[in-house]
């Protein structure tokens, strides 16, 4: 029942509420970013939802405009808002609009999805997340085929909200910690490289449920 219907309803319920509730926190989120890095507040990059979909995900920007390296344009600030997590806010717009879900595995560029393996590819059989299993082992901090992993072990057990719940409250507790914002070596994250091979070909991903 919760993941044929009720998922769906919680995350937009909740979505809608923390909007409203949060509101003045993002007032002051939006302003202390036009302060620090000038506008545009947001950015925005196209993203692939479930079933490779693409979406535009929305999030406070932390770095300043410009060609330089990630570690040039990343600032006090920006550090501070992407260990914090504050910067993913925005994205309950996304989830309300049904692009993404509270609990799934994060979304990454549409660029991503030909390099992933069939068996990875499944991760896309779900809807993107806030929150994700690989998330609460560890973010960014993750390598890459451990988060790869972690997202296609969620998609593929069953849903319940149990399950959630607990992924939901581990990946807050690393965010207050501002545990895993970084991989190491990186002032953010490394993309993920890789030749196309038999093993990391683009595939089509079949429905779930």
């Amino acid at each position: 029942m919760y993941a044929l219907w009720g998922k769906s309803a919680l995350d937009r319920g909740v979505a809608a509420l923390g909007l409203v509730l949060g509101a003045p926190v993002l007032a002051l989120l939006a302003l202390a970013v036009l302060l620090a890095l000038g506008r545009p507040i947001l950015f925005r990059q196209r993203r692939a939802g479930r079933h490779g979909a693409p979406f535009t995900l929305l999030k406070f920007r932390t770095m300043r405009e410009g060609a330089a390296p990630d570690a040039v344009r990343l600032n006090g600030f920006g550090r501070w808002l992407r260990a914090s997590g504050l910067d993913e806010l925005p994205q309950m717009i996304n989830v309300l609009r049904g692009e993404m879900t509270l609990v799934g595995p994060r979304p990454l560029p549409c660029d991503y999805t030909p390099l992933f393996s069939a068996a990875e590819a499944e991760r896309l059989r779900v809807r993107p997340g806030l929150f994700g299993l690989a998330q609460a082992r560890g973010r960014n901090a993750l390598p890459w085929a451990h988060r790869l992993t972690f997202d296609v072990q969620y998609a593929r057990q069953n849903t319940d909200f149990t399950t959630d719940l607990k992924l939901v409250l581990a990946c807050c507790a690393l965010l207050l910690r501002g545990h895993g914002a970084t991989m190491p070596g990186h002032a953010t994250s490394a993309r993920l490289e890789r030749s196309l091979t038999l093993d990391a070909a683009p595939v089509m991903v079949g429905r779930k449920g």
